[in-house]
């Protein structure tokens, strides 16, 4: 435990929110963490239900001046500290020869990618013209100005190799885990296809000026350690190794990940982002200190009462005990239903949270 201090910190009047959110990242000693949730464009505000009322969810995605509308409602409605522009996870599939379609049960691909004859319309996705993710970054932009954070996003390989495979999602995952035992070679062509395909992406997005990437491995934590290692932290590390120059610090989500800590931080990325299921200090133990760690509340607390919503944010905050190298977060998205009184109670936790510790003397 370490003790009080009077030590100054940089004024929360006086530094923007990019500031802080690059200097939580780089680990600079903060006066506070900075917060945003994933998911929190989303359907439980109200204003995005008026715009989904006139846009489906793939338009939403590729009109950059609704896609950039739909990102800065949480800006506007909680003061968040960092906009995510709002896309899908799937877009790409379209330059790469799959077929999206998001339904109610979840996004369908077609055709589902199965065996070899599958994988001979499958290609590396080649982006001729600026995809809608590059304007609506831009608009953001121009929007929010230059001391705003704005974080662009994509699908880790094995997630997206998921999708592709599944056609429809399943909790067992059986047909991508029926490849990987009976077709490995064949899976490790798609995951580097994919891979190709995601740093262009991510490369287009910081172009366009995000500040910090996201690269969603929600499914790889159905995988065993060893399947963890040889099909989701290699292409995770062939990502970040080739963007790492581009200007932009990479953010690495994997939920379920608490057997695969050491293996998300010898990805290279400069932030992992982790789920409820594992103690923020147990990470930062395990990675040395050596990156920022972003969560990891569970999303359903929020739908508990705004006290036990405060109180639960504040034991993340003192459990961890560090005042650098911190961006708080869910553990998972925001879920449908979310009240938005709840969301507002957690962030005015989070923001009116002052650091007192130091964190050299730990």
């Amino acid at each position: 435990m370490t003790e009080p201090t009077n030590r100054n910190t940089v004024s929360q009047e006086t530094m923007t929110k990019k500031e802080r959110f690059l200097g939580a990242i780089s680990g600079v000693p903060l006066d506070r963490p900075p917060i945003w949730l994933m998911r929190q464009a989303g359907r439980y505000i109200p204003a995005y239900q008026k715009v989904k009322e006139r846009y489906t969810f793939q338009e939403m995605c590729r009109i950059p001046d609704v896609a950039a509308e739909v990102s800065i409602q949480p800006l506007n409605l909680f003061n968040m500290d960092a906009v995510i522009v709002f896309n899908d996870i799937l877009i790409p599939f379209e330059q790469m020869g799959l077929a999206v379609d998001y339904t109610d049960n979840g996004p369908v691909i077609s055709p589902p990618v199965r065996n070899e004859r599958d994988a001979e319309h499958v290609h590396v996705g080649v982006f001729d013209e600026t995809p809608p993710v590059f304007d609506s970054i831009g608009r953001i932009r121009r929007r929010v100005g230059g001391s705003v954070p704005i974080l662009g996003f994509a699908g880790a390989p094995f997630t997206m190799a998921a999708y592709m495979v599944e056609g429809l999602m399943s909790k067992n995952l059986r047909y991508i885990k029926e490849l990987l035992y009976s077709q490995s070679d064949l899976l490790r062509e798609l995951l580097h296809i994919i891979t190709e395909t995601v740093i262009e992406y991510l490369r287009i997005q910081i172009q366009a000026g995000a500040d910090v990437v996201q690269i969603f491995d929600t499914w790889a934590g159905a995988l065993s350690q060893e399947d963890y290692r040889r099909f989701a932290a290699p292409y995770q590390r062939m990502i970040i190794d080739a963007i790492q120059n581009d200007g932009a610090p990479v953010i690495l989500y994997v939920k379920d990940s608490t057997p695969f800590i050491k293996e998300m931080k010898e990805s290279g990325a400069s932030v992992l982002s982790v789920d409820w299921r594992v103690d923020l200090r147990n990470v930062y133990e395990i990675a040395g200190g050596e990156v920022a760690l972003q969560g990891n509340l569970d999303p359903t607390v929020l739908f508990s009462s705004p006290e036990v919503i405060s109180d639960s944010a504040l034991s993340v905050l003192n459990n961890f005990g560090r005042d650098t190298g911190h961006i708080f977060n869910l553990g998972h998205g925001v879920l449908p239903g979310t009240p938005v009184e709840n969301v507002q109670a957690l962030i005015e936790t989070v923001q009116s949270y002052e650091y007192v510790h130091i964190s050299s003397q730990t």
